[in-house]
């Protein structure tokens, strides 16, 4: 592996779990493209931008370079990583988390009650991933190691919210599993990682407000630098090969290697939790 510093690429890092993985890579030295819309304050209703997470990256001790990229437009994405290209040579890690998700999907509503674009995560979610992979890979396939990364969570397996977040989430897991066996021959992994509940910037303050309801949150949840330090330390275990392809859990990762989370923490497993397991691939090939 080579001695200079790594090269990751984070979709949709603007806030949340983007931003913290971002944070995290920084962490370890990582140069990092952060990707998203957000270039302003006044760009989105919640706070955070791409710029803004790519300064906690250099300041984490990485290097952080802001992109503006809309992850519905494949021009954008190609254009992307043929900066890449120009300026890096390489893509060592790319994590696929970019999405479109609208408040409407996240009430307690019927799936024919919301809005029709509810459904975008089929394309800035579950296509993006596919079409910034795509990319990617000519950059990661001549130095024979790399890691293909796809946020997810047990959403896939279970009902979350209804179908407009469950089936990207199962998409994603099905797109690691099938991207790994086309990598495998060229020492590049594919997985995808459940995140448990996650401690953002905006549920920090959901929970500050309340903290007498709301305290008992602290207690499962996991920040999304957690999830960042899990794939710092994926790309680095020299038997990443054993794992391509499945789903994994962050937190149980996070045991394997010994990895806590702020304030000595340790996230408990979504599978310890609610008795969920990620989807198995079979072993049968059709080509």
């Amino acid at each position: 592996m080579p001695n200079t510093p790594l090269v990751a690429v984070v979709t949709g890092a603007s806030r949340g779990a983007g931003a913290g993985i971002a944070h995290a890579l920084g962490s370890h030295g990582a140069t990092v493209y952060v990707t998203g819309r957000s270039q302003s304050p006044a760009d989105a209703p919640t706070p955070g931008t791409i710029q803004e997470t790519a300064a906690k990256v250099t300041a984490a001790g990485g290097q952080g370079i802001a992109v503006r990229v809309d992850h519905g437009d494949d021009d954008q994405v190609r254009a992307l990583f043929a900066r890449i290209e120009h300026e890096q040579g390489r893509v060592d890690i790319l994590v696929n988390n970019a999405a479109i998700i609208r408040d409407e999907m996240m009430a307690r509503t019927k799936f024919w009650d919301e809005p029709i674009n509810v459904i975008d995560t089929l394309d800035v979610g579950l296509r993006s991933s596919y079409v910034a992979t795509v990319y990617a890979a000519p950059l990661m396939l001549p130095h024979r190691h790399g890691l293909v990364v796809f946020t997810s969570s047990s959403g896939s397996v279970h009902y979350a919210f209804g179908p407009a977040y469950g089936v990207p989430k199962a998409g994603v897991d099905k797109m690691a599993a099938d991207m790994a066996f086309d990598f495998k021959e060229f020492g590049i992994a594919a997985v995808s990682i459940w995140m448990g509940s996650l401690l953002t910037d905006r549920v920090r303050k959901i929970v500050a407000a309340n903290p007498d309801k709301l305290g008992h949150i602290l207690d499962t949840a996991e920040t999304p630098e957690l999830t960042g330090h899990v794939i710092a330390a994926l790309y680095n275990d020299p038997d990443l090969m054993a794992v391509t392809g499945q789903t994994l859990i962050g937190a149980e990762l996070a045991v394997e290697y010994g990895i806590k989370d702020e304030d000595g923490r340790q996230p408990p497993s979504y599978r310890d939790l609610f008795d969920v397991h990620p989807p198995q691939q079979q072993a049968h090939v059709m080509r």
